[in-house]
């Protein structure tokens, strides 16, 4: 009966959460009470250890940080300037506008990391004007919805915090090892646009002659620059000094979100009622990640001391095709979990018990670190809960539905796994840049 009980706790944990429970207090709650049942009550000597290394973890305090940054630039007025120039730069390419859009959730990745609001926003600003200028449906909620999710594999990313405090890789070295999967997921998102438009011309119109006409007289230039340098300024700040030894990741996310603060009162934008949104904010999504942390450690602590790591090793160990076969297995269970539970849920429960294994076979943590990134990223574009699609859904205008948004996504999520084929690959995507800075 003892053996069985890790994958007792496990199928329970499952469909408590799939009933709908709280993932924090399900956590937790499983974790009291298979703990007991495992340890007795000497288990209540444990637990406080294990959820003091996690509040005492020097690395965790980048989360607030970054988050702070991110919602106090949503305030600060640069994604809605930032949307509307890239449009007009783009405006004469057919698809033009749509690159836009993912060159600005790139742009805004690398400067909040925040899903939520990269979406929101990009939706609320572009969706309407690529719906007024002819943009099939599909294309612009699809192009927006897979944009605002860049911020989950380009740094600095929250996910990729946390992924390291867990697998033990350096948060500076995930970092820069996210750059080229990154830029490989912009890359093939604006190709698929420009083919797509190429294809089927009425998808993706131009923008009228008079209208550019109109614009260049205006001085796109001038523009462009004025646009570009804020966040450009914020991602020098934060990846420049994690990446040249000046700071720390927990101390970049402090610079961070100092210049997020400065570009606020820059643009006009600050005052103490913004001052006191942005704190609510960061203190509800901080409290929400770190309560879920407690219950994972808590959870952790129990699963591997009743032995479910072993059990799952010795399981992973008769998959066919050797480790290549396992990494195969690892990846589509992630996919496939992303349908039903968010980052948050997967990193925290499942990577603890998937990363030794990964190690123990030989890979570098560094690699499947970031395969574990760009995985995670599609769970916010799979329905049925994909954050993304519901982000986007509230801001749409009444005649975008669900099927509109679901339809849309379908390209975008095959390009993510194509991404991910190619970390696998070419595991040098994701290892070549950190070690060619380690070298310098």
């Amino acid at each position: 009966m003892m053996e069985s009980l890790p994958i007792i706790m496990f199928a329970v944990l499952t469909v408590l959460l799939m009933i709908g429970f709280p993932v924090a207090f399900t956590l937790l709650g499983t974790a009291l009470f298979f703990g007991l049942i495992g340890f007795g009550w000497n288990f209540f000597n444990l637990l406080p250890l294990r959820i003091w290394g996690i509040m005492t973890n020097f690395t965790l305090l980048a989360v607030p940080l970054f988050v702070f940054m991110g919602v106090m630039l949503e305030r600060s007025g640069i994604a809605e300037e930032l949307l509307e120039t890239m449009a007009l730069l783009f405006g004469r390419i057919r698809g033009g506008l749509a690159i836009s859009v993912v060159i600005v959730g790139a742009l805004l990745g690398a400067s909040t990391g925040i899903v939520g609001a990269t979406v929101v926003t990009m939706g609320l600003l572009s969706l309407p004007t690529m719906l007024r200028r002819g943009y099939q449906a599909e294309l612009a909620t699809g192009t927006i919805a897979a944009s605002g999710t860049l911020g989950q594999i380009i740094p600095p990313s929250i996910v990729l915090v946390l992924l390291g405090d867990i697998v033990g890789v350096p948060v500076g070295n995930l970092f820069v090892g996210a750059i080229i999967p990154g830029m490989i997921l912009v890359t093939l998102y604006s190709l698929y646009v420009l083919v797509i438009a190429r294809l089927k011309p009425h998808w993706a119109p131009l923008i009228p002659d008079r209208e550019w006409r109109e614009i260049l007289a205006g001085g796109l230039g001038k523009r462009v620059l004025k646009a570009l340098f804020p966040p450009m300024f914020l991602m020098v700040s934060v990846l420049g000094s994690i990446f040249f030894g000046i700071a720390s990741p927990t101390e970049a996310a402090a610079v961070g979100a100092t210049g997020a603060t400065l570009l606020s009162i820059a643009n006009r934008r600050f005052d103490f009622n913004v001052l006191q949104q942005v704190m609510a904010s960061t203190t509800r999504l901080t409290c929400m990640v770190f309560i879920i942390l407690v219950g994972a450690g808590a959870f952790g602590l129990v699963f591997r001391g009743l032995g479910g790591d072993h059990v799952v090793r010795s399981y992973i160990q008769h998959i066919p095709y050797g480790k290549w076969g396992v990494v195969f297995i690892v990846m589509c269970i992630i996919f496939v979990i992303g349908f039903f539970l968010d980052f948050i849920e997967i990193t925290f429960i499942h990577i603890p018990v998937l990363a030794p294994i990964m190690a123990h076979l030989g890979f570098d943590p560094l690699w499947f670190s970031i395969l574990f990134a760009v995985n995670l990223q599609t769970s916010f574009m799979t329905p049925p809960f994909g954050f993304s699609l519901f982000y986007l859904k509230g801001v749409s205008p009444p005649e975008i539905t669900t099927g509109h948004i679901y339809r849309g996504i379908i390209p975008y999520v095959v390009l993510q796994l194509i991404g991910l084929l190619l970390v696998v690959f070419f595991p040098e995507t994701a290892t070549w840049l950190p070690r060619a800075l380690a070298g310098r």
